[in-house]
């Protein structure tokens, strides 16, 4: 699909990714950020997610995680060299716009609006499921309900308090897990646990126990698992120092990705075999349990408990700062760009609340099956706002290498042939779910989200503001890598 600069002169009010800051309350602080920031890559797609991944794949899940930690890495590589060329807000649709066209940003400001309404639904579906931990009687729908109503009335009514919040509910998170693999690794080391031994990732019918398909199987549930993480390139993009602290918030990544998901499963399942976890508990929860430490099993359910709050309480407020953003940029309609004497865009949290009701109808409909048709659809959501982050990376480079825009000093390594790894991987993926039942109803939903955003942008397109600003004339900028081929800044 040729890419179409713009060419034309933009409009100065609320064109170039300013929208949406001028009237909302702004009280995060630096610490709140980079908190908020790690918090984002550990969630209910590790601390549930991964106990139906552990089924499908045995230990060979820790490969399906290391193979799609890479592929994320490159994702946030390519963010970050757009982010370090034009930080702003809403950075996906007014890249995907400026490089792909302004369908791509409408769609995708869009879409990414629905992966965190998704996202809420599955986060509730796991407080229904981690209270049963407690009360196996109460039927699931019921905390998922009572914890969607809450939170929204928070959002409400006390924003002010959501960064401070956020931030030790990040804090719980970060220091259960190490807390986890510190005590873990002293039960493997010490022998203080008959059974708990390294040996368990192999001897339990091999690493590949569900043989050389498993770690693609679970591929659905691990890319679930990592929705949110593009948020550490866009909180860093509104630090101070962006140059300083893009690259360094991206290149801890890999660090996380390897300590939070890799280390903390290979410990989970050399505690406790893979074939004895279950589907239906978290394995953070189940190991303690098994391991004869009940009361740490209650207090890990706890905390997991309070991270899927946290991510819905997260997906309400950023869910309604976006439709607040897009009406700004005329993409939605106009009564959602007002906010509350609050200072928060209560009307766009209100329709964002309204429609993760359904997540409730369908925990009521259908608890078995509620997390993997949410958490699929989610999924799908994440790897088309992925792919056209990598693919807007594409027209970026281009226009770098003929002068019309200026190179970043943070490059995607690899490109362009990076770039087309990631597409293809992302693609694989979104095929693969379409290999089990539970998963497909996914690509059932992506054609009807898909005529809905075409007709929504067929009858809006006319009242669109540009978000992009227009480009210089070709030969611009002269580069280092035009004057000495192959030159590439360092990694």
């Amino acid at each position: 699909m040729a890419v179409q600069p713009n060419e034309g002169p933009v409009q100065p009010v609320e064109a170039a990714g300013t929208v949406g800051a001028e009237e909302l309350h702004r009280g995060l602080k630096e610490r709140h950020i980079q908190m908020i920031a790690i918090g984002g890559a550990i969630g209910v797609g590790l601390f549930l997610g991964s106990g139906a991944a552990i089924q499908k794949a045995g230990p060979s899940l820790l490969l399906s995680y290391a193979v799609a930690g890479v592929v994320i890495f490159l994702i946030m590589r390519a963010l970050g060299e757009l982010l370090l060329y034009r930080p702003v807000s809403g950075a996906f649709a007014t890249y995907a716009e400026e490089f792909v066209g302004p369908w791509a940003g409408f769609v995708t400001a869009w879409t990414y609006w629905l992966m965190w309404v998704v996202i809420a639904m599955a986060e509730i579906t796991a407080v229904g499921i981690y209270v049963q931990f407690w009360f196996p009687s109460v039927p699931q729908w019921l905390p998922a309900l009572i914890a969607l109503v809450v939170l929204f009335g928070v959002n409400l009514i006390a924003v002010g308090l959501f960064g401070e919040f956020e931030f030790w509910f990040a804090m719980i998170k970060v220091v259960t897990i190490i807390a986890m693999i510190l005590l873990g690794l002293a039960i493997i080391i010490f022998g203080l646990r008959k059974g708990a031994s390294f040996t368990n990732l192999w001897s339990h019918g091999g690493f590949f126990p569900k043989g050389l398909d498993g770690p693609f199987l679970a591929l659905q549930i691990v890319m679930f698992a990592f929705l949110g993480v593009e948020l550490l390139g866009v909180t860093a993009g509104e630090a101070q120092n962006p140059e300083k602290t893009i690259p360094s918030a991206i290149n801890k990544v890999i660090y996380r990705i390897l300590l939070f998901y890799i280390g903390a499963l290979a410990v989970i399942m050399s505690l406790v075999a893979w074939d004895q976890l279950s589907v239906k508990t978290s394995p953070f929860v189940l190991v303690f349990a098994k391991v004869g430490i009940p009361a740490a099993a209650g207090i890990v359910n706890f905390v997991v408990l309070t991270a899927a709050l946290s991510s819905c309480n997260s997906g309400i407020f950023s869910t309604g700062r976006m439709l607040y953003t897009l009406a700004g940029y005329r993409q939605a309609p106009a009564p959602l760009r007002k906010v509350s004497r609050q200072k928060v865009p209560a009307l766009g949290m209100t329709v964002s609340f309204t429609v993760m009701l359904l997540g409730v109808v369908i925990n009521y409909l259908i608890p078995a099956q509620a997390f993997v048709y949410i958490t699929s659809v989610a999924t799908v959501c994440g790897l088309f706002v992925w792919g056209m982050t990598v693919f807007a990376h594409l027209g970026y480079r281009r226009y770098v290498n003929n002068g019309r825009l200026p190179p970043s000093g943070y490059r995607l390594p690899g490109a362009p042939v990076t770039n087309w790894f990631v597409l293809a991987f992302l693609t694989l993926v979104l095929v693969l779910l379409g290999f089990s039942k539970d998963t497909r109803i996914a690509l059932y939903a992506a054609p009807v989200w898909a005529a809905i955003m075409l007709v929504a942008y067929i009858a809006s397109r006319s009242q669109h503001l540009p978000a992009a600003p227009p480009l210089a004339p070709e030969g611009t900028y002269l580069h280092a890598s035009a004057v000495n081929p192959g030159t590439e800044p360092t990694i």
